[in-house]
């Protein structure tokens, strides 16, 4: 089975296209320990509405040896829960760096897919297709304004920088992940009809919706038939205190669902 029909699949069976970003802040609890219970009790809660889980491994590499140990351990919390698992790691080196990344995700920690940077071209994405059933999120068009410095520039035969990344998800159909392996990440604060219009029917991930302030309404009508997920990190872990976790994915869940 792709990644692509995994997704589908999780979506049909919880009804959901949520993503729940796993984005704890070290500045806001007193102690490691208190940081991998908020995250046990954000993955337990969040579960039953989540279609991913996304660990962004940013703000546990801040936390050095104890922040891997503990990514670790919160991944098989993760897998237990029978949710799939983006890991948000936006790698992107020569093709034999990225080999022994793809190995350490897929094959030690065994996520479902990971997001990478694509613009040292596409045999930096190749060895993470080496793997059936995985998939890889490329970075399209991303949530903060900068993506206007490259992602969004024109080139001279009247494209974007960003449809060049998309080109390379249909030379994944001869791959060992196969078609639908290759997906990409579409911020929603930068989402327009003509962005939306230029981006390929693959799965997209899509950051900015919560504290970023993205419109949920840009996306109504895409009338897409890839599956996609929405994530929400902050506005979950961090916002409306007086709220449990279940019930903010919950909201953001149906939320969602009410555009599709």
């Amino acid at each position: 089975m792709t990644y692509a029909a995994t997704l589908q699949q999780r979506i049909d069976e919880t009804g959901s296209a949520l993503c729940v970003g796993i984005d704890p802040r070290p500045d806001l609890h007193d102690s490691v320990a208190a940081i991998e219970s908020f995250c046990e009790k954000v993955i337990g809660e969040t579960a039953e509405f989540a279609a991913v889980f996304k660990p962004n491994i940013a703000y546990f590499e801040a936390l050095g040896v104890e922040g891997y140990a503990m990514m670790d351990r919160l991944i098989g919390k993760m897998k237990q829960s029978g949710v799939p698992i983006v890991l948000d790691a936006k790698r992107g080196d020569i093709g034999t760096t990225q080999e022994h990344y793809a190995k350490g995700y897929f094959e030690n920690w065994d996520v479902d897919a990971v997001t990478l940077s694509p613009y040292m071209g596409f045999d930096s994405v190749e060895p993470f297709l080496q793997y059936p059933g995985k998939g890889v999120y490329l970075l399209g068009v991303t949530s903060n304004a900068g993506a206007a410095d490259l992602e969004t520039h024109d080139l001279a035969d009247g494209r974007k920088v960003f449809e060049l990344v998309g080109d390379m998800a249909g030379r994944a159909a001869d791959s060992p992940a196969g078609e639908g392996s290759i997906g990409l990440v579409l911020g929603l604060t930068n989402v327009s009809d003509d962005v939306l219009a230029r981006m390929p029917d693959v799965p997209l991930l899509i950051p900015g919706l919560g504290a970023q302030g993205g419109d949920l309404e840009t996306l109504r009508g895409a009338n897409r038939s890839a599956p996609s997920v929405i994530n929400v990190s902050r506005g979950i872990l961090y916002a409306d205190d007086h709220l449990t976790f279940t019930e903010k994915a919950k909201d953001y869940a149906n939320r969602i669902a009410s555009i599709a």
